[in-house]
């Protein structure tokens, strides 16, 4: 698995999109540094677009590589290995490869402001550690989606409307839900409603960190109350990790049963 995922990683490395997504962040933190000469409102305008883009761009990745890589994959599979190690390892190449340019991207331009003078630094590095989570949970999804789809169309299809549920259309149908039901305590749905979905968890982990969670009302309150506690960042970063172990595990599970 570890030669695959060797493979996997600088076969994307060396692709053009990679310094693409590499040169996007680098730009972005050099930008909004020079626009705001504030290392916290920076971090604040980084999340509002990280958190919508990465999902975005480790859905399609993720979904592009199992496809490109098809003939390739099959080829490996004629071999002696293990199914399991060779998804996982492509799998893992392309998120840590994902996740090296966000971290590249990004800390070159804090790191040369001054990041480890700053007390920002905490609220950076969860800025950072969010952001690799939801580069692991969507690559896994997309190669699920992959998996389970031969048509390429369908797998995009399926790919981009997954990203478009959960960053768009989930929030306005759990914002209906609390409206409607606004009579009843919803401070326990609105918790479990929050784990249910990796991008919202992630945007309060960082509002919460930032304090700037007086921004939600009501609602930012609950959440102070139970995330902005040490066992709530556990939970939170518990429920980050069972979102990527589930589609993992379900990877293994889709590979070996898969007649390819």
């Amino acid at each position: 698995m570890l030669k695959i995922l060797k493979y996997s990683f600088f076969d994307l490395m060396r692709s053009r999109w990679s310094y693409v997504y590499f040169a996007f962040y680098l730009l972005l933190g050099i930008v909004l540094l020079f626009l705001n000469h504030d290392l916290s409102k920076a971090v604040i305008t980084l999340m509002n677009v990280i958190i919508i883009l990465i999902p975005l761009i480790g859905t399609i990745f993720g979904v592009m590589y199992y496809y490109n890589s098809k003939e390739f994959t099959e080829l490996l599979l004629a071999q002696p290995l293990k199914r399991s190690s060779i998804f996982l390892g492509q799998y893992l190449g392309v998120a840590i490869s994902l996740s090296m340019s966000l971290i590249l991207g990004l800390g070159i331009p804090f790191i040369l402001y001054g990041l480890f003078k700053s007390t920002v630094i905490w609220d950076f590095l969860l800025l950072l550690t969010t952001g690799c989570f939801l580069t692991f949970i969507f690559t896994a999804l997309a190669f699920n989606i992959a998996l389970s789809n031969e048509n390429k169309i369908k797998g995009f299809g399926y790919a981009i409307l997954l990203w478009l549920f959960l960053a768009i259309i989930y929030d306005g149908i759990f914002l209906m839900s609390l409206i409607i039901f606004e009579d009843y305590p919803l401070d326990k749905l609105s918790l479990v409603g929050t784990m249910l979905n990796p991008i919202d968890l992630s945007r309060t982990l960082i509002l919460l960190k930032l304090d700037i969670s007086a921004l939600l009302g009501y609602t930012g309150a609950i959440f102070k109350k139970f995330f902005g506690t040490n066992f709530g960042l556990i939970i939170s970063f518990l429920t980050l990790s069972l979102w990527v172990i589930l589609p993992i595990t379900r990877i293994v599970f889709k590979s070996r049963k898969k007649d390819f």
